[in-house]
């Protein structure tokens, strides 16, 4: 896969606030990445000067390997805020009409465009709707297709699940992962670390206007795990307790175990074996990415910092 989109040493101050401090990071093409951190960590800056909005105080944007230009590359990319970013006395067709060619399509692509993604998403009996008077989630739909349907090369996509039910939520989501798969790049920023966990390939989390985790997210998890192992047991062996583990929680015939230093997960296996005990399950716990989250921006220990039991 080759970068489409490469963020070097970027900076920007307001006053005194270092709101974006020297972040680096690149996009692959038709990846969907996930930008993270808590309120007021620098990502809406950073997305600002993304989309032109904002001109970076220091560092480089690179779209396709050419240094970002906000008057005319702002074509190639569809951003989606996460406030509503709507004309709400004008009526729903003619707010998709009006955007559509503003992104440059004819009159004619433009009805064409729009008449697809009202028909796919269901949403033909808006048309003459006013924005005001649809709901959150009709207007988290409306917008998602007014982002997308010029077919921009980036999108950005900021909380787009707010609002929608779990049924329009798989809508968003499946067409998401549709995109991707035609080559479309997407980052999505959103402070649900379950959608992250379940869409992204990739992640940054930001903190205080700087970078604090870069990696994918199956690395990012191997990275944090704690060697922690759940396994259930058709009944206790005779001897519980070996060397290669210590019992941190135990449930009846279910055992939560971390491995000792100089040991591997199969001679927790092999010991039970031995003990003819019958295994049921066995798999090991790696952090969430929202523990992992709230380790690094809080500085606080995860949810399964166990604490080891005596049996």
């Amino acid at each position: 896969m080759s970068t489409i989109l490469e963020i070097q040493n970027l900076k920007k101050y307001f006053s005194s606030q270092k709101a974006v401090d020297d972040i680096s990071f690149s996009i692959e093409k038709g990846s969907i990445f996930g930008l993270l951190g808590p309120n007021g960590a620098g990502k809406t800056t950073l997305i600002r000067m993304i989309t032109g909005i904002f001109y970076p105080d220091a560092g480089n944007i690179l779209l396709n390997g050419k240094k970002f230009d906000p008057v005319n590359d702002v074509i190639d990319i569809g951003y989606m805020p996460e406030e509503r970013g709507l004309y709400k006395k004008m009526k729903v067709g003619e707010q998709a009409m009006y955007l559509a060619q503003l992104k440059g399509l004819s009159k004619q692509d433009a009805f064409n465009k729009v008449k697809y993604w009202f028909e796919k998403f269901e949403m033909g009996s808006w048309w003459n709707k006013k924005v005001e008077d649809l709901s959150k989630g009709m207007g988290q739909k409306l917008q998602f297709v007014t982002t997308v349907l010029h077919e921009p090369k980036l999108v950005i996509l900021d909380e787009p699940f707010s609002g929608l039910d779990p049924v329009n939520s798989n809508l968003i989501k499946d067409e998401i992962f549709n995109l991707a798969q035609k080559g479309t790049t997407i980052i999505f920023s959103t402070h649900r670390m379950e959608q992250v966990e379940e869409i992204c390939d990739h992640i940054v989390l930001v903190n205080k206007g700087n970078k604090i985790l870069d990696g994918s997210v199956k690395e990012i998890k191997q990275q944090f795990k704690q060697h922690i192992f759940k396994a259930e047991l058709n009944q206790l062996p005779a001897v519980l307790q070996h060397p290669s583990f210590n019992i941190v929680e135990q449930k009846g015939n279910n055992l939560t175990l971390r491995i000792n230093k100089g040991y591997q997960s199969n001679d927790i296996l092999l010991h039970f074996i031995n003990q003819q005990s019958v295994i049921v399950a066995y798999h090991e716990i790696l952090p969430s990415l929202n523990e992992i989250f709230i380790r690094l921006v809080e500085g606080t220990p995860t949810s399964r910092q166990f604490q080891t039991v005596t049996a």
